[in-house]
């Protein structure tokens, strides 16, 4: 074989060297690291969606020139646009402030600790 003049290459583990460790570790732990992370994506795709989408819809609205009916297509994708980036602006605020009244915490639902055995 012609990978037998390198060696046999195994994949690093964290249960064979202790100075790895897994990220997702176990189901309790693993679940909602990855659903936290999960949530952050989708939040930084639909800032980019709407980004995207304001950014087309004034170029669309630039070149409408004296068209009334796609001026008025251009406002309407600009404020949708708007009203997104509001909504994913209040999750967080909302996030923040059931955080604080529930926990004392602004931070417990955006960065859950589990606590346990």
């Amino acid at each position: 074989m012609i990978f037998q003049i390198i060696g046999n290459i195994k994949p690093p583990s964290p249960f064979m060297d202790p100075n790895l460790t897994n990220q997702y570790g176990s189901f309790t732990v693993g679940f909602i690291k990855f659903f936290n992370n999960l949530i952050r994506l989708l939040i930084v795709v639909g800032g980019l969606w709407a980004f995207l989408n304001l950014v087309l819809a004034g170029y669309s609205f630039l070149g409408a020139g004296e068209d009334p009916k796609k001026m008025e297509g251009a406002w309407a994708k600009i404020w949708q646009s708007m009203i997104g980036l509001l909504f994913i602006l209040g999750s967080f605020v909302l996030a923040a402030i059931f955080g604080y009244l529930l926990f004392g915490d602004p931070r417990a639902i955006l960065n859950p600790k589990i606590y346990g055995p």
